[in-house]
């Protein structure tokens, strides 16, 4: 009973230090939409020492709000410090003309001088080089936009039924993304659709959908997803949904046998096979197919460069649909610029609970805890250990914490016969913890394991730590994250940072926002390449991204709005007082 105690008052006072740390933990849901358009622009509220970048004058230091009488008026001015300490005070109702600096790589700007000509000089420099790249880029997608296919035919009674089989309500945003894709469908240029989506909002079922529709026109889909496990969970819930119609439904991945694979290359390029699941595989010269409609990409931002030129090869005249939970931020610029068409799933499922997020030493009592109270209501855990050379000695370990447990271990570098035997354990819950590496972190859905606790969290980037915190959380059961390090005076600046906005980012519906916060944290520089990375750094990310949108607008001939804010002088006091 002592002990119990004691391990109480040392969570609660681990809890209260790393509160003082990192600010309280808010627990209330979040309901404010976000929109697409103003992500970028509000990257953080700006905090006193904050790089700044003033439109008219650069880049400056925010000194924090100051109270001043001006002209016998009295009124609220943002304090920015220049080179050479120069000041400039702007009061707080042209807060418009001020962002937050965000450079490529995290790299200290230079302060430019009040009044001095560098400054129009980097812009005119960045918006010449930005408008050569903004050609290059809708050179690319127009000639998407010229090219012409057969629309499909509009849904019928039979895909309506089809509809009617899924067994939950569509959320307001799901259904529009699924509106959205059927439209693209039915217009006779080719699809380029990203559907970005919170882990566990129903992404698949979007997929599903353009997936049938495409089929009973007569075309093929491929599916294309980063890992094997993933390529298994998908192939199983696609051939559930379309048991009862005529369409067969096929996987290719290293889980099969080379005869398994050879059979099912066979029937994709005589056209006797739907819909193929795949991983990297799908992309190999050998893979032909007799008439591709829709190619559907699971987890975008997982797929190399080398691979994206694979898929962009694969079929000029191929519908394409992208998914991810993480937006990388080129894509999300892309999509934000409109050169790409975006659909956000920002709408929680009913019944959905946020994931208690807490950052942790590691500790054997809260690991033996956190285990112990999750198979106590009849649930699975995760315990995500990603050093696969000493991975087996770690659940050896965790036996000894808990013996009377089922643990078995998954890890990509097992024989693939093993880690799909492993897997399905798991999820026919013969298996109670699952010790793995981050071959867990896409798409997988167990919605009966509802905690992950993971080990040296630091040592992981802010996407994968999302994306492995997506695991959980699947079901109307509250769910639980353990974030484990080793002591905050061991981990780096950057790895605090990523914790502290994964902790901060617990409400449902984070990771649109992720996104940002991830390029804060990495830096813009590999946004469009590394030769932009200069550029970033001279102007900061969300000029240069303005810059980028109005060379678009520019190239595409549309009228420039040019904001004019008038300033007006009333003479009287307009502010907040402190009382």
């Amino acid at each position: 009973m002592g002990r119990a105690r004691q391990h109480q008052e040392h969570s609660a006072s681990f809890g209260r230090e790393l509160a003082d740390a990192i600010g309280e933990r808010r627990a209330q849901r979040r309901t404010r939409k976000v929109s697409a358009a103003d992500v970028l622009s509000s990257l953080a509220e700006l905090k006193a020492d904050d790089y700044v970048v003033h439109v008219d004058h650069g880049i400056g230091l925010y000194r924090g709000l100051k109270h001043l009488a001006v002209a016998g008026t009295e009124g609220d001015y943002l304090h920015l410090e220049y080179a050479g300490g120069d000041r400039l005070y702007l009061p707080v109702d042209r807060i418009s003309l001020v962002q937050k600096y965000v450079g490529a790589d995290g790299e200290v700007p230079t302060l430019d001088k009040l009044g001095g000509t560098s400054w129009e000089k980097v812009k005119a420099k960045t918006r010449e080089t930005v408008l050569a790249m903004a050609k290059e880029l809708l050179a690319v997608y127009a000639a998407r936009e010229v090219d012409e296919r057969p629309a499909h035919t509009p849904p019928d009674a039979y895909f309506r039924e089809f509809e009617a089989t899924f067994p939950f309500e569509e959320t307001p945003d799901q259904k529009q993304a699924i509106d959205d894709v059927l439209a693209d469908l039915q217009r006779g240029k080719p699809m380029d659709r990203l559907i970005c989506g919170d882990v566990g909002y129903g992404k698949t079922e979007v997929a599903l959908r353009a997936a049938f529709l495409s089929v009973m026109d007569g075309r093929q889909v491929a599916l294309l997803v980063p890992t094997t496990v993933l390529a298994q969970q998908h192939f199983t819930t696609f051939r559930r949904r379309c048991e009862g119609y005529p369409v067969r439904v096929e996987m290719m991945s290293r889980f099969q046998t080379p005869a398994q694979q050879r059979e099912v290359l066979q029937a994709v390029r005589a056209g006797r096979v739907d819909i193929v699941v795949g991983t990297h595989r799908l992309l190999q010269a050998d893979v032909e197919f007799k008439r591709l409609g829709l190619l559907i990409i699971d987890e975008e931002h997982r797929f190399g460069v080398r691979h994206k030129e694979k898929i962009k090869n694969l079929r000029a005249l191929v519908d394409v649909m992208a998914m991810t939970a993480t937006p990388i931020p080129r894509t999300l610029q892309m999509s934000l610029m409109g050169i790409r068409d975006l659909s956000v799933i920002e709408t929680p499922p009913v019944d959905r609970l946020a994931v208690r997020t807490y950052v942790t030493h590691y500790d054997d009592d809260i690991i033996r805890d956190a285990i112990q109270r999750e198979l106590g209501r009849g649930g699975q855990a995760f315990f995500v250990h990603n050093k696969v050379e000493n991975i087996d000695l770690m659940a050896r370990h965790l036996r000894t914490l808990v013996p009377d447990t089922v643990i078995a271990v998954a890890h990509g570098q097992m024989h693939e016969r093993d880690l799909e035997k492993v897997m399905y354990q798991f999820m026919a819950r013969e298996v109670n913890v699952l010790v793995c590496s981050a071959i867990i972190e896409s798409g997988l859905d167990i919605p009966n394991a509802n905690t992950i606790l993971i080990n040296r969290a630091d040592h992981f980037g802010l996407a994968q730590l999302y994306q492995l915190r997506g695991r959980v959380g699947r079901s109307h059961e509250r769910a639980y994250a353990y974030l484990m390090i080793p002591g905050e005076h061991v981990i780096t600046k950057d790895a605090q940072k990523r914790l502290r906005v994964l902790q901060e980012l617990d409400d449902l519906g984070g990771g649109f926002r992720l996104a940002a916060h991830d390029l804060e944290i990495r830096g813009a520089g590999n946004l469009l390449g590394k030769q932009q990375s200069g550029h970033i750094a001279a102007v900061g990310f969300e000029l240069y991204t303005q810059m980028l949108e109005e060379a678009v607008q520019e190239l595409r001939g549309q009228r420039r709005h040019v904001e004019v804010e008038p300033e007006i002088q009333l003479g009287f006091p307009a502010y907040i007082p402190d009382t």
